[in-house]
């Protein structure tokens, strides 16, 4: 007893340890971020294209690079979503009696989430150049698209193996088609997992800037047509950090300051449709 009794102390002390290093590591880069990001952030920031002279700390703003990310963002998550979501729902209720193969898909989708961001880029610069693509918000919502679609599909898997299996096998009995199962009864029981899958992808398609590098090009203009070029919140911070002018490199923590109050924004939207269709669940 008295072994057990020690292990559990140890384990216990590991784990308030691990907690409170990972919660301290996230309280300083955040304050960091405001603290540096608040002195330059004004009006003009978030409501400007970029005038003459702006990457010489000139006036002008970073409105092309918040829409351009928006744009490419929303793009990405519902591409992704057309093809994630029945990929996810098809591994759990057409092939839930292949367990082997599935939990090999689950191997491939974690491989291919485990791949660095910027080899998605050179894989969409390399389509690009077959299809005689230019650097486009096009380009840009596929790269990205293509980046999350593993995270997605993983994410909704995890939630939909969640549904009990008798609730299932109740839809099957009662005369219910698979498809009729899978849209009816697996989607309305996992609401609230599939809106943070969904806005977890999104909140990754919106901060990543490796991905985007070689494919959706960089313009001081907010872009009219999908084949357009668009400048992303990520690059523009890569960019002014790059600088040698102080002005613009303190820009650039005003810009990491509204791309991180976006992904928090996301992160509160994501607990709060959660919290309001968990009520609808059927619970056993």
């Amino acid at each position: 007893m008295k072994l057990k009794k020690t292990e559990e102390i140890i384990f216990k002390a590991l784990m308030y340890i691990s907690v409170s290093f990972i919660t301290a590591s996230l309280f300083l880069i955040v304050f960091s971020i405001f603290y540096k990001g608040l002195p330059s952030m004004s009006w003009e920031m978030v409501s400007q294209t970029p005038k003459g002279g702006f990457y010489f700390g000139k006036e002008g703003g970073i409105l092309n690079a918040i829409i351009g990310s928006l744009y490419l963002s929303i793009g990405a998550t519902i591409l992704a979503m057309l093809f994630g979501i029945p990929i996810a729902l098809f591994m759990n209720v057409y092939l839930r009696k292949y367990n082997r193969f599935v939990n090999g898909i689950r191997f491939f989708l974690d491989l291919l989430w485990g791949i660095p961001s910027i080899v998605y880029g050179a894989f969409g610069f390399t389509i690009m150049v077959m299809l005689g693509i230019k650097t486009s918000l096009l380009a840009g919502i596929i790269t990205v698209s293509i980046f999350i679609l593993p995270i997605m599909v993983r994410a909704l898997d995890e939630v939909l193996k969640t549904v009990p299996v008798g609730l299932f096998e109740a839809s099957l009995s009662l005369g219910s088609t698979r498809s009729e199962t899978a849209f009816r009864v697996f989607i309305r029981q996992t609401i609230p997992g599939l809106a943070t899958a969904i806005l977890l992808s999104f909140g990754r398609a919106i901060g990543d800037a490796a991905s985007v590098l070689f494919t959706t090009g960089y313009t001081d203009h907010i872009p009219t047509s999908i084949m357009q070029p668009t400048a992303t919140l990520p690059l523009a911070i890569f960019f002014q950090l790059g600088s040698p002018i102080e002005e613009v490199r303190s820009r650039a923590y005003s810009s990491a300051l509204i791309l991180t109050v976006i992904i928090l924004l996301i992160s509160v939207i994501a607990r709060v449709i959660s919290a309001k269709y968990n009520k609808h669940r059927i619970k056993f």
